[in-house]
């Protein structure tokens, strides 16, 4: 039920970490200056995300669960048959099990995640909790090519499951991309179910990315120590104040890293100077309504086929099937 091979894993994880020194260099000689949002998730910004989740400015986690407890057997009468289960960016899995307690026909699951302890953690519990379900966790980074566990059946009909408003981290060529290669995961007869943040009033989403305990700040801030330990850069934490802005042309919030003072910072053989004021992007949460999502899905080859959301209309979990 856990990882087969941890070392493996921990190799991929570390392969993606070497090549990581060249993006970071690259997109900090960018102006607006950006890191990837995948340095927000190493073992203790996945913890520092899921206190995250728990907060009362932090809407996203409470009001897509409690869709998931309204609406998972609808969801799941729409799917029916022998299926398989392929959840990205799986984490703690825990919205995961009402959709796994709603489809009673569930053979198999494949959570894939980078951090490999939280990862093993999750799968174990999940095997314990449902030993008649495979579960097969996949170590991978899911925007690239996945190679599924060998133990699941080719044949078995397909859901890639995708919560948590994770496709809003992406800008809109990267996101089409990433329902592309879901498509072609799924297969003819598969289908998708994701979650969309819905588009809003600002103040609410504001405060949603920048939490009055410091919580998320702390979190953002963690991306700069995650490559400081991984790739060997210098970046003095104290040097940088975490933001959240609404950026409303785009239909997003964006997450910055203000340098406090003019610094220097060296990466590989490079020297980045920032003065007071500049910042480093870290994340970009794209919000949908209902029509931007479609057009979006229609350029991966999918079709929204059912969509489920509260009654604030601020977040949906829809289902996809191929065009």
């Amino acid at each position: 039920m856990a990882l087969t091979n941890t070392a493996l894993a921990d190799r991929f994880v570390d392969g993606i970490y070497e090549q990581g020194l060249s993006d970071v260099l690259r997109g900090l000689l960018y102006i607006p200056r950006r890191l990837s949002h995948i340095w927000l998730y190493d073992e203790r910004g996945s913890r520092l995300f899921e206190r995250i989740c728990d907060l009362p400015e932090y809407y996203v986690t409470r009001t897509e669960t409690a869709i998931m407890r309204a609406h998972a057997r609808d969801m799941a009468a729409h799917l029916g048959g022998p299926l398989a289960l392929i959840e990205y960016g799986s984490g703690s899995s825990d919205k995961t099990r009402m959709l796994i307690d709603a489809l009673p026909e569930l053979r198999a699951y494949v959570p894939v995640d980078i951090a490999v302890s939280s990862l093993a953690r999750a799968a174990r519990a999940l095997g314990h909790d449902y030993p008649q379900l495979a579960v097969l966790p996949l170590c991978a980074d899911f925007t690239r090519t996945l190679q599924l566990p060998p133990q699941l059946d080719p044949h078995m009909r397909r859901l890639i499951y995708f919560p948590g408003s994770t496709l809003g981290n992406y800008e809109p060529a990267e996101a089409r991309r990433l329902l592309g290669a879901m498509h072609a995961l799924a297969g003819p007869d598969g289908m998708a179910l994701i979650g969309i943040d819905l588009v809003k009033e600002r103040a609410l989403l504001e405060r949603a990315y920048d939490d009055a305990r410091g919580v998320t700040a702390e979190f953002n801030l963690n991306a700069l120590r995650h490559v400081n330990r991984r790739l060997g850069i210098g970046f003095d934490i104290s040097h940088f104040r975490h933001r959240a802005l609404w950026m409303d042309a785009e239909q997003r919030i964006e997450m910055h890293l203000v340098s406090a003072v003019p610094q220097t910072v060296r990466v590989g053989g490079a020297v980045i100077r920032m003065l007071r004021g500049d910042f480093i992007r870290t994340e970009c949460c794209h919000k949908y309504d209902a029509q931007s999502f479609a057009q979006l899905a229609a350029a991966a080859g999918w079709r929204v086929r059912e969509a489920w959301s509260d009654a604030n209309r601020w977040f949906s979990v829809q289902l996809l099937a191929p065009a």
